[in-house]
């Protein structure tokens, strides 16, 4: 019986999972397997998608649904409950949707490959991407704020960012997908004159490799790290999850 697998989002031209899980299951020789991206115009298109391919049994959620899917599922995972955010779908035999969570394990795992220092941080973006986010620095200890087009109650806005403030935090992730194809021109407003060698930028976008919010990093000074390792993290996670 054919296995099937699938990653849901609103726009997935940019997405690398559909190849990246193909060769796995090349490389495995499971030539029943197969991965293939859906694109839902909302979030409420998922029951039909569902009964529609009753072979699925994973799914990966991305932009805009990771936290739009929640109220679809039968049991939250405490990694997605932690994170209050789902970007894998694990499906029973039975039907039954468990969301977890495997963002911020792998945001976490490959910021520490590359990045030593306290932070604090400013975290670009409040969506699904920037909760997960969230957890990893709170259990780095890392210190941070949110950035936003509009200031939160807890957060700042893009406004806010002034030289000095972005003096006062040498590590910037963008959550956001600003800057992902194909709109790679766009960018997040920030005072990239400020940047420093002691600065660090993390964007989870991982297509094109070096965004524009990258590029003005890079020839600032600043050391640069785009998504891609952090993609393969989360989708090891998420295939150990499935095989679990």
């Amino acid at each position: 019986m054919p296995c099937e697998f699938g990653l849901i989002g609103r726009v997935l031209t940019h997405s690398f999972s559909p190849t990246y899980f193909q060769q796995k299951f090349d490389t495995l020789g499971l030539d029943d397997f197969t991965y293939e991206a859906f694109e839902l115009a909302t979030i409420d298109e998922l029951p039909a998608l569902l009964a529609r391919r009753p072979n699925l049994a994973g799914l990966n959620v991305t932009i805009p649904y990771k936290e739009q899917v929640l109220p679809y599922l039968d049991e939250i995972a405490p990694s997605a409950a932690r994170v209050g955010a789902v970007n894998v779908i694990q499906i029973g035999p039975n039907g039954r949707l468990v969301g977890h969570n495997t963002d911020y394990t792998g945001f976490r795992d490959s910021l520490r490959r590359q990045y030593r220092g306290p932070g604090p941080a400013l975290v670009l973006g409040t969506g699904g991407g920037a909760k997960a986010v969230e957890a990893a620095l709170r259990e780095l200890g890392i210190r941070h704020w949110l950035v936003s087009r509009d200031a939160l109650g807890r957060g700042l806005s893009y406004a806010d960012l002034t030289p000095q403030l972005l003096h006062e935090h040498p590590l910037v992730i963008n959550t956001t997908p600003l800057g992902m194809y194909p709109r790679t021109d766009e960018y997040p407003p920030l005072p990239y004159h400020a940047l420093t060698p002691q600065h660090h930028l993390f964007d989870l976008i991982y297509n094109p490799s070096e965004t524009e919010f990258l590029r003005r990093g890079r020839e600032a000074g600043a050391s640069t790290q785009n998504g891609f390792d952090m993609l393969c993290r989360q989708a090891e996670d998420a295939w150990r999850i499935w095989n679990s």
